[in-house]
């Protein structure tokens, strides 16, 4: 492996500091004569390099089985004709297909669907690369809806109205062009539209900056103005709430990444919702939920960050909100991870140092009263409204790392529940145990992670380390057949981290990873590294790291710290040049978690541990392989570009993967994400098991 990977040094040398001239800019060109010859080389280099190994055949089939098993869990959603909707890929759906069964058909073995809406059969006949991101649908029929298309899996999407009825788009119906926007039903004849209206109205992080109310027969600049923020804003959009009362049009202005306004649309006209700047509200029948990031004193009262409180609409929208009742109050070691709104019901979904539970919130005499709903102790728990809000029937599902998932129907106000579909066990989990550990931080925190591997292992075991970190996003058991296939079923040991930057401990174990904090969530992941060798579970020779988006720039800060304690790295869609990350297409939307780096404060913070500064040509690197995607329009492809141009000037051995398509998440079907999976393992089996 290591011949494969002696990849030829680039020209160009490494940039000396944040003011030098960076010799690898023109590689942020998404495409072009120079670029891409230097991608296609790349890939060629990396595709010749790993699927030459032995493994790759063998890996590739069995990642791909997974992919298109028809045994797989449909994610369904009943709309107003009481058919239950999938959207669905496999080998012989590669772009997929929207379809339609009954609740009893669903309950077989092998359900019979109808095709609402064939992708792969559209994008042959308009010559289209699409790929499905959504589809919303005006309530209570739900025969009309907005689906949303984009191309090769990019952010920006084409939104054109469709009919369940006659499974076709509607002719001179509602078509949104190409955006990062959006539209939100209001009724029959209006959406609410956020889009690109042309130059100038977006802001400075590529998002839509002006809302507007679209007549349906209107042109879309006629549409009549609602809103617009300023250019330093992040973003707005619009969200419909249909329920009993009727739907409600809620839109949010978003002032950076967790904190901004939010209105309510009557009548035409944009009511705000007198709420805490950073708190989220919910409309709820005749309440309003709220939850908080920051503490909050009011009527007398002081609520804890994390706290969920419900008080009435009406006094509330009218300045005199005084009666609030706590659903929820985190403490140290626990936070909020879902509220799921029935009918006439809240389920809420918490973790207790890891540990989900699942509870039942219901008004019984103008006041709030919770059911606790037994759960498996160590399941991962996802809540979901069967029908939306027509209805108090909601689907669980319930998944751990050694537990195929299962698939339950139930009914807020009744304990019973009744198992629709399980998953098949895609590798032998026998012999297998899951533990969960604790590791000391730089400054003395407990962070909790999860090792998978075999009960009776003697000695150390090749070990793959995940983790995030970021944006409040929580890191939870999950039953993976691609993990267990590749890596498991192969004697590998797999280990989960939950570090700070995180949601698993609420807001504040986030914000205690936020900007100038943001070397905590580094230095927690490097103590859980650290703990797995001092317990002898694995050595430095085989640990590997991976992780995508913010992961990805966390396995590579973990490897310049600390490049001694890794033997693998594999880092997807990464951010790397963090004193431009903030110019690249989205990058602006996220100074709330990183900083901005053109303030001389942040840039010190940030310039510590931003992956392209901080790459030195005497070091002893492990072995790192590269992906990441052409198409991919939030994160820009050029971070992993410029990163690999510079490594490999500085001699080091780097492998670099560019999936033509497939957005942010790399892959536009499943062939490619077996492809990108494939790659991935073949790459951490040959360098880690040895």
């Amino acid at each position: 492996m290591s011949a494969l990977l002696a990849l030829a040094a680039s020209a160009g040398a490494a940039p000396a500091d944040s003011n030098a001239p960076d010799p690898y800019l023109w590689l942020e060109a998404v495409t072009g004569a120079d670029v891409d010859p230097w991608v296609a080389r790349q890939r060629q280099q990396a595709e010749g390099a790993l699927q030459a190994l032995p493994v790759y055949p063998q890996l590739q089939r069995e990642i791909q089985e997974v992919l298109d098993s028809p045994s797989r869990i449909p994610a369904v959603q009943q709309l107003g004709d009481g058919q239950l909707y999938n959207f669905w890929r496999d080998a012989a759906h590669p772009r997929g297909v929207w379809r339609r069964t009954s609740l009893a058909n669903f309950q077989r073995t092998q359900p019979e669907w109808e095709t609402v809406l064939d992708l792969d059969q559209l994008a042959q006949q308009e010559g289209e690369s699409w790929v499905w991101q959504g589809v919303s649908c005006l309530a209570p029929k739900d025969r009309r809806c907005l689906v949303s298309l984009s191309r090769g899996g990019t952010d920006a999407r084409v939104v054109r109205e469709f009919d369940t009825g006659t499974r076709a788009f509607v002719a001179g119906g509602f078509v949104l062009p190409e955006a990062k926007g959006g539209l939100s039903w209001v009724d029959g004849n209006h959406v609410a539209v956020y889009t690109d209206f042309g130059p100038g109205t977006l802001t400075e992080s590529g998002y839509p900056r002006q809302l507007k109310l679209w007549q349906r027969g209107q042109a879309l600049d006629q549409a009549k103005p609602l809103l617009e923020i300023p250019p330093s804003d992040m973003s707005l959009w619009t969200w419909t709430d249909s329920g009993p009362e009727g739907s409600r049009v809620v839109v949010e202005r978003r002032r950076g990444f967790f904190d901004g306004e939010q209105y309510l649309l009557e009548r035409g006209k944009l009511r705000e919702i007198p709420k805490p700047l950073d708190a989220t509200v919910t409309p709820f029948g005749d309440q309003l939920l709220i939850e908080l990031r920051s503490d909050w004193q009011v009527g007398g009262r002081s609520f804890k960050a994390g706290s969920l409180l419900a008080t009435p609409l009406a006094a509330f929208m009218a300045g005199q909100g005084k009666d609030f009742q706590l659903l929820f109050e985190p403490h140290e070691r626990s936070g909020l991870q879902s509220v799921t709104r029935t009918r006439d019901a809240l389920l809420l979904v918490h973790m207790d140092e890891v540990r989900q539970q699942l509870s039942e919130w219901r008004r019984e005499r103008g006041r709030w009263v919770q059911r606790r709903i037994e759960t498996p102790a160590f399941a991962s728990l996802w809540v979901s409204p069967l029908a939306g809000r027509s209805s108090n029937a909601y689907l669980l599902t319930q998944s751990s790392f050694l537990q195929p998932s299962t698939l339950e129907l139930g009914e807020a106000g009744r304990s019973a529940r009744q198992t629709l579909k399980t998953l098949p066990a895609f590798f032998d989990a026998a012999g297998l145990q899951v533990q969960q550990l604790h590791a000391t931080s730089k400054d003395g925190t407990r962070v909790p992670y999860f090792v998978v591997g075999a009960q009776a292992a003697n000695g150390p075991r090749p070990t793959l380390l995940y983790g995030y970190g970021g944006f409040e996003i929580s890191m939870r058991p999950n039953y993976s057949g691609i993990t267990g296939r590749a890596w498991l079923a192969r004697g590998g040991q797999y280990v989960l981290a939950n570090i700070r930057g995180g949601g698993e401990f609420g807001p504040r174990w986030h914000q205690s990873a936020q900007k100038a904090g943001r070397q905590r969530s580094y230095d927690d992941f490097i103590a859980v590294a650290e703990d797995l060798q001092r317990r002898g579970l694995t050595t430095p020779k085989q640990l590997g790291i991976l992780g995508g988006s913010l992961g990805g720039m966390l396995v590579q800060v973990a490897m310049q710290q600390r490049p001694e304690l890794f033997g693998a790295v594999v880092s997807q869609v990464p951010l790397s040049d963090m004193k431009r990350y903030h110019r690249l297409l989205a990058g602006a939307s996220w100074m709330a978690e990183y900083g901005d780096p053109d303030q001389p404060s942040d840039w010190e913070v940030i310039g510590a541990y931003s992956p392209y500064h901080n790459s030195k040509p005497d070091a002893r690197y492990p072995p790192i392989l590269y992906t990441s995607s052409t198409r991919d329009d939030r994160v820009h492809p050029a971070h992993a570009r410029k990163m690999v141009a510079l490594m490999q000037s500085q001699g080091h051995k780097v492998l670099y993967w560019e999936n033509g398509e497939g957005g942010h998440a790399g892959a536009a079907n499943n062939a490619q994400a077996a492809a990108m999976w494939a790659l991935s393992y073949s790459f951490l089996i040959d360098t880690l098991m040895k």
